[in-house]
């Protein structure tokens, strides 16, 4: 299939996908050139840089990774180009603003302004004249907590945040939100519950996607949904021993795994992976099968050694697989 770098959809599947950082991102940028019918259901959990400070002021919802994603699915035009580069500006100098985004401050005003975080994201969705919609993971800001084993001596620590557990060295046991069992939006179930597709991946495993399993309602309705759901694998996964937030060091079959023990009873249809992250094919296709998914192996990467995808090759693959063609 050739795929144009702006695909004319005609209808177009009803797509949610989940999330955060970079690589929720680049889904979302391959996914626009498919579908208009797009949700971004966006983890809430960063306590570093920008949205960590307006969190720690304001209370508020991280605003980085939704800025983000409101940036990546801005209206492919003058004005919508225009303004998703103003709101990712981010501000230099020493002073009290340096190193915020614009966005995230602007999302700060309109929170401030309205009491209510949809509403605030729907704004800015507005004058970006964004393709879909983008909504948090949970009704309140969230950390994520850790038990992790040192590999060396074997003593397992406690450690919250996310900053704390994307830098920590050592095994993840297991994987907690604070609060436990917080709120899901009624707006993110209703998009899982009405969605043709999900999407889950790529991104930091332990912060951007495991935690979309830890929010109860949430969990209860992916597994009830019967949308076809499709896995992203990293595409740092490969045999090296990196910071856990990518589960570095993992192959593919350890990632679904790691799904399938913090949601017993998701079903999955399709896992994608690129040919440089699967070094066991046999296994990969073993443990994917006993989740009910298919694999397929596709050039994914965005240039030679690079961990990100390339979203125009995400988009190939991911029509084909949408139209029934792969």
């Amino acid at each position: 299939m050739t795929l144009p770098p702006t695909y004319e959809y005609e209808h177009g599947a009803t797509v949610v996908a989940l999330g955060g950082g970079h690589g929720l991102a680049a889904t979302l940028a391959a996914l626009r050139n498919i579908t208009p019918r797009i949700t971004a259901i966006v983890t809430v959990s960063d306590d570093g840089g920008s949205s960590g400070r307006l969190r720690a002021e304001f209370g508020i919802l991280p605003p980085g990774d939704l800025r983000m994603a409101l940036a990546a699915l801005c209206a492919d035009d003058l004005w919508g180009n225009g303004w998703a580069d103003v709101v990712q500006h981010r501000f230099g100098g020493e002073g009290e603003v340096a190193g915020h985004a614009l966005g995230n401050l602007l999302l700060a005003a309109l929170w401030e302004m309205h009491g209510d975080w949809v509403i605030g994201l729907d704004r800015v969705a507005e004058l970006l004249r964004v393709v879909g919609r983008v909504l948090p993971m949970a009704a309140v800001p969230l950390e994520i907590c850790a038990r992790v084993q040192d590999p060396k001596s074997m003593q397992v620590e406690e450690i919250r945040g996310q900053v704390a557990v994307a830098t920590a060295k050592g095994r993840v046991l297991e994987l907690s939100l604070y609060p436990p069992d917080p709120p899901a939006r009624p707006e993110s179930i209703s998009a899982i519950l009405a969605a043709d597709w999900i999407t889950i991946g790529p991104g930091s495993w332990y912060s951007s996607v495991l935690p979309h399993l830890l929010v109860p309602a949430q969990r209860d309705a992916l597994i009830a949904s019967k949308a076809k759901k499709i896995v992203l694998v990293n595409l740092d996964a490969r045999p090296t021993i990196i910071p856990v937030d990518e589960a570095g060091g993992q192959p593919p079959e350890d990632h679904l795994a790691l799904l399938a023990a913090h949601a017993p009873g998701l079903r999955l249809d399709v896992v994608m992976a690129d040919p440089t992250t699967v070094s066991n094919h046999r296994r990969l296709i073993e443990v994917a099968g006993d989740l009910g998914a298919r694999v397929i192996i596709a050039d994914l990467v965005d240039g030679l050694d690079s961990v990100h995808h390339d979203p125009t090759k995400l988009a190939r693959a991911l029509k084909d697989v949408f139209d029934g063609q792969a």
